[in-house]
C-alpha cells in the first residue's frame, strides 16, 4: 500500500485531478465494515496533509468503532451533478480504497477520544465523462499496476 505521496511522486497529473475532485467540496462518503461484515457509509472530511489523504472520526461513533475493529476504508470524493444541458462537463468523480492506520491527534484534539487517520492507500480512480461524451473515461492507479486510464461506452 502507499502514501498519497508515492501517488504524487508516480503520476503528478493524476494525483492533481484525484486532490482537485476530493477539495470540490467539504463533505466525503466514507465506508466502513460493520461488526458482522456488511458496509456502513458514513460522511468524513479527508484532508491531504504532508504527504498524506488524513482524516477524523468523533469520539464513540459508530464509524470509529468499525474502523478501530477493521480498519478497511473505501472514501468517495463530494458528489456533483453535471450540468443538465451539459453533461460532458461533468467533473466526474474519485475514489481511493486502502487500510485507515490510527495517528497521533492534532494538538486540538489530544484527549477528547476522537480518531484521526491517515490512509494506506490500496487504489485511487478518477471517472469522467470523456470524448465523445457517449464515454466514461476511468483512470486509476494501485501498486501493482501503477498508473491506467481506460474508456468505457
Amino acid at each position: 500500500m502507499a502514501s498519497w505521496q508515492q501517488i504524487e511522486k508516480d503520476n503528478p497529473e493524476f494525483a492533481t485531478k484525484v486532490r482537485a475532485l476530493f477539495d470540490a467540496g467539504t463533505n466525503k462518503t466514507i465506508a466502513t465494515l460493520r461488526r458482522d461484515g456488511s458496509p456502513r457509509i458514513s460522511g468524513t472530511e479527508l484532508k491531504f496533509h504532508g504527504g498524506e489523504a488524513t482524516f477524523g472520526s468523533m469520539s464513540d461513533s459508530r464509524k470509529l468503532h468499525d474502523i478501530r475493529r477493521d480498519p478497511r476504508v473505501a472514501i468517495h470524493s463530494p458528489t456533483l451533478e453535471p450540468p443538465p444541458d451539459h453533461p460532458e462537463q461533468w467533473p466526474g468523480d474519485a475514489k481511493l480504497t486502502g487500510t485507515a492506520l490510527e495517528i497521533p491527534p492534532p494538538e486540538e484534539h489530544a484527549g477528547d477520544g476522537s480518531g484521526h487517520f491517515r490512509v494506506d492507500i490500496r487504489e485511487v480512480s478518477v471517472t469522467y465523462v470523456g470524448d465523445p461524451a457517449d464515454h466514461l473515461v476511468i483512470e486509476s492507479w494501485d501498486e501493482k499496476h501503477g498508473y491506467r486510464r481506460r474508456t468505457r461506452k
